[in-house]
């Protein structure tokens, strides 16, 4: 029996189908780990398990993908605490007994999407992959239990556990509060970058922070690089080299809210062309993400600036 080799046209039509709702899985992956590099992984992996699927067979596209990109996430969340810890007890969190009743309480309600946002930064490597998932999906995608429960495989009573005991957690955290210290902090950084404060940048960064840029950023940098624009490469590590990138430099950019966390953008006429996601470990910033692909600016929400 020979195996029919998929015409051109019907390749091109699945690819198109898929565009269609990348933007909308690329967000779940990067709501739900955290990275947009683990995101774009993520959204990759979604897109070849799609090619060696019956397409045919498929009742609902949206849905599927939608369950795909959450494994996917799932299975990078368990590598991550895999490589991080000799145990599993981070997994295990994410497992609970079924029978449990339901509280009423109000965590059961839910999180203004900028204020889990802000909390989830804070907390998000003490949740387990199953309780990221049906927290995201529930209140940020706003799929119901029903719909979350075939995707985290646990029965809708528990997928609405696993996202009410995650949301109490984050309610703990002081939004407020966190979300002042971030902007100052994000403040401090620039005016330190924009005024050549080598030892004030190094204050304020993680000795062993990563800084990384897509590909557009990176050259949009080279660019302006004589007009005083950050030196960035595709990935440095380090306080001493992060803070060579910056100081002196980085006079356009300003610190923002993206989707309520804060963080810097780079404008001009009114435009937003770079925006730099910044991570904290405590008081100080571990990680920052430097993005101007244009797909990738249009799946994020500018405020201020």
């Amino acid at each position: 029996m020979m195996v029919q080799t998929p015409q051109p046209r019907a390749i091109d039509d699945v690819a198109a189908r898929f565009m269609a709702h990348r933007p909308r899985l690329y967000a779940i992956a990067h709501r739900t780990l955290g990275s947009p590099w683990q995101a774009d992984d993520a959204v990759q992996e979604t897109w070849l398990r799609l090619q060696r699927a019956d397409v045919g067979a498929i009742e609902s596209l949206e849905a599927w993908l939608t369950t795909v990109v959450s494994r996917v996430c799932i299975d990078l969340i368990r590598q991550q605490v895999r490589r991080r810890e000799d145990s599993e007890d981070v997994i295990d969190q994410a497992r609970p007994a079924v029978s449990a009743p339901v509280s009423a309480d109000p965590s059961d309600a839910a999180m203004r999407v900028d204020d889990l946002a802000v909390a989830m930064q804070v907390v998000l490597d003490t949740l387990g992959p199953l309780e990221r998932l049906a927290l995201v999906l529930h209140d940020v995608f706003a799929l119901s239990y029903d719909d979350i429960a075939p995707i985290v495989e646990r029965t809708p009573v528990a997928a609405r556990q696993l996202a009410s005991r995650a949301r109490a957690r984050l309610r703990r955290v002081d939004v407020s509060q966190i979300r002042q210290r971030r902007n100052e902090a994000i403040g401090a950084f620039l005016d330190a970058a924009r005024h050549g404060d080598f030892g004030g940048l190094l204050q304020l960064l993680d000795p062993e922070i990563e800084l990384r840029g897509d590909v557009t950023a990176v050259e949009l940098a080279a660019q302006g690089a004589d007009d005083g624009a950050p030196l960035l490469g595709h990935r440095i590590r380090g306080g001493d080299a992060v803070a060579r990138v910056f100081a002196g430099r980085a006079e356009l950019t300003r610190p923002v809210l993206i989707d309520g966390v804060p963080a810097a953008a780079y404008a001009a006429d009114g435009t937003v062309h770079a925006v730099y996601l910044v991570t904290f470990d405590r008081d100080r910033i571990a990680r920052i993400d430097v993005l101007a692909d244009p797909e990738r600016l249009r799946a994020l929400r500018v405020d201020g600036g």
